[in-house]
């Protein structure tokens, strides 16, 4: 029989607060290539927000499956726009035609300045998203300041897509995103439990990837919530705690 899976209670902590998204919190295992393009990106900002990023800084796109992390690089590259006030903002196969409307007349007003839009998911996108993006595209493409970054399940060519999309989406930089192993997502839970100062007991962390969300913004999350939790109960992090705390409230 499958083991369902634990999910957490509602108690006065917030389980739902994942940490600050952030290149700095992404696991880069596997990714190296990708993170070290974005990071290099993010340094032709700081340098001088009047210069031109290189044309492979302006058009990237990554592609890999679902937990490999494509939601969290686009809102990293977002934050990182937002504290340098860079006008960036994200679409994704859920953005309305206004919305869409709105990302392409802000770009064509703003071809002196700095911008990033972001693009999550356009393998879902409907017809009237891929005309957008597809206009969209070309207008970075022929600016000089301009940055798009998009995300998809399959590599370019593979996409069901329009043609002259699939084949723009390939113009730029093209990364392959690659899950953690599960002794990577273990190391991972070790090591920020270390900087926080916890000491998991040696079967916390496995039963964690048996029985919960096994994608690390989750368990990131749930690590700041048994900080929290192990710090209120004036007990260690053990097996038994755990377990305490995601365990349903009995309703009487």
């Amino acid at each position: 029989m499958t083991k369902s899976k634990v999910f957490p209670r509602q108690t006065t902590l917030d389980l739902g607060h994942a940490p600050e998204v952030r290149l700095s919190t992404f696991i880069p295992t596997g990714n190296e290539n990708l993170i070290s393009a974005l990071q290099a990106l993010g340094k032709t900002w700081e340098s001088a927000t009047s210069s031109a990023p290189r044309f492979d800084q302006r058009l990237i796109h990554a592609w890999g499956p679902s937990g490999s992390g494509r939601t969290h690089i686009l809102q990293a590259m977002v934050a990182k726009a937002n504290d340098l006030n860079i006008s960036a903002s994200s679409l994704n196969h859920s953005s309305t035609p206004d919305e869409w409307r709105a990302a392409s007349l802000e770009l064509e007003n703003s071809t002196e300045k700095i911008a990033l839009l972001c693009v999550d998911d356009v393998d879902h996108l409907d017809e009237f998203g891929q005309g957008a993006l597809f206009r969209i595209h070309n207008l970075i493409k022929d600016s000089r300041l301009q940055v798009l970054i998009t995300t998809s399940s399959l590599p370019p060519a593979s996409l069901r897509l329009r043609d002259d999309l699939r084949t723009r989406l390939a113009w730029g930089l093209v990364f392959q995103m690659h899950t953690l192993a599960d002794a990577e997502k273990l190391n991972a839970l070790e090591k920020a439990a270390s900087a926080r100062g916890l000491n998991l007991s040696s079967d916390v962390a496995p039963w964690l990837l048996r029985h919960f969300h096994r994608d690390m913004p989750s368990l990131m999350a749930l690590l700041e919530a048994l900080d929290v939790y192990s710090l209120e109960t004036k007990r260690a992090v053990t097996l038994p705690l755990v377990k305490e705390m995601l365990a349903p409230k009995n309703e009487t």
